[in-house]
């Protein structure tokens, strides 16, 4: 059977329409009200997911980030999330906002108290960033918690991948898995679509898909003919706000592109090399069958000048046997332009 995991009742893996996460992550720039304007954008996009980061700071940096300054911003890693973190009530507002939608939230932890604030707010899954691939004692933390886990896994090889996989494994938590490249926005040539193979391949037993910070939908559902359930992009209501984040985002067009397109992929999917049996009113007319070009009298020997491949595919011999006939003698005596059965000659 095919791996799959379920949140809030979604299931979620190759044999369910791919799920698509919108991510609003910290395109709010710390404005609840920016934050319930994109929920309402991914709900008429037809999102399932809304995903948010959870950032309470002074757990989750050293005062030495306020010198790291990320290279799609122009000032301190400490500072962008000092300014575009929610506040526990605020936060508690935005999920239930989302849900009052029909939605699902899920967030994602950057430290163990945001772990517990999430907690507290019983979400159905908890998403981990790649950045936390590795941070083996939040997983062990986050996985303690025995809710599904969807982790990112930019930046890491498969051997820290494994290590992290073994964690939730040892606690029986359903985890997927994610292949990333971590720059806003990615180079195409740098998506490697042969890296999430290679995660796919090294891990078969799990959920795989794809989270992507290219400027288009192209990866994704890429992605999707590869075999990806999840597709994740950053999200926005419209491209003209401001953020490090907003240059690869979607909007709710896009979006909903994204949901329709990624969709009729997974349906194409599958299938073996074999007439399918829908195409048998075109096999009717397109395939050749062979037939009498000439009259052709009883014991005569069947030949090319008397016999050949002629449309529809509707008679008895399909012309992938015509050189068998070739030499044998016919049983009776056929008019021209006659479809062969295999009685007609021995």
């Amino acid at each position: 059977m095919n791996p799959f995991i379920e949140i809030s009742g979604r299931k979620i893996g190759p044999d369910f329409p791919p799920l698509v996460i919108a991510e609003i992550g910290i395109n709010h720039e710390g404005s609840l009200q920016t934050a319930f304007e994109m929920v309402d954008a991914a709900h008429r996009a037809g999102a399932e997911v809304v995903k948010h980061q959870t950032h309470i700071v002074a757990d989750e940096m050293s005062s030495v980030a306020k010198k790291v300054i990320p290279g799609n911003a122009d000032v301190s890693i400490y500072e962008i999330m000092e300014r575009c973190a929610l506040d526990e009530d605020e936060e508690l507002q935005l999920k239930n906002y989302v849900e009052s939608k029909g939605m699902i939230f899920i967030s994602t932890p950057f430290s163990r108290a945001a772990a517990e604030r999430l907690k507290k707010f019983d979400v159905p899954a908890y998403k981990i960033g790649s950045g936390e691939c590795n941070n083996y004692p939040l997983l062990e933390h986050l996985a303690s918690f025995g809710k599904p886990i969807i982790l990112s896994t930019g930046m890491n090889t498969i051997e820290s991948v494994a290590k992290a996989v073994a964690i939730f494994d040892k606690h029986n938590v359903p985890v997927a898995l994610l292949h990333t490249t971590n720059l806003y926005p990615t180079p195409i040539h740098l998506v490697r679509f042969g890296a999430m193979t290679q995660l796919h391949e090294a891990f078969p037993d799990k959920v795989f898909g794809l989270s992507d910070h290219t400027l288009n939908n192209n990866a994704c559902l890429g992605a999707v003919a590869l075999g990806a359930s999840i597709l994740e992009r950053h999200f926005t209501d419209h491209m003209a706000r401001t953020g490090p984040d907003i240059i690869c985002s979607m909007d709710e067009q896009a979006c909903r592109e994204l949901i329709v397109s990624s969709e009729e992929i997974w349906q194409m999917r599958g299938g073996t090399k074999e007439p399918a049996k829908e195409e048998q009113v075109t096999i009717d007319f397109a395939f050749a069958t062979v037939c009498s070009i000439k009259p052709i009298a009883k014991g005569e020997t069947l030949t090319k000048e008397n016999i050949w491949v002629k449309r529809p595919g509707t008679g008895k011999i399909l012309a992938e046997h015509f050189d068998s006939l070739l030499g044998k003698q016919a049983t009776r005596d056929i008019s021209q332009d006659e479809q062969l059965d295999f009685s007609d000659f021995n």
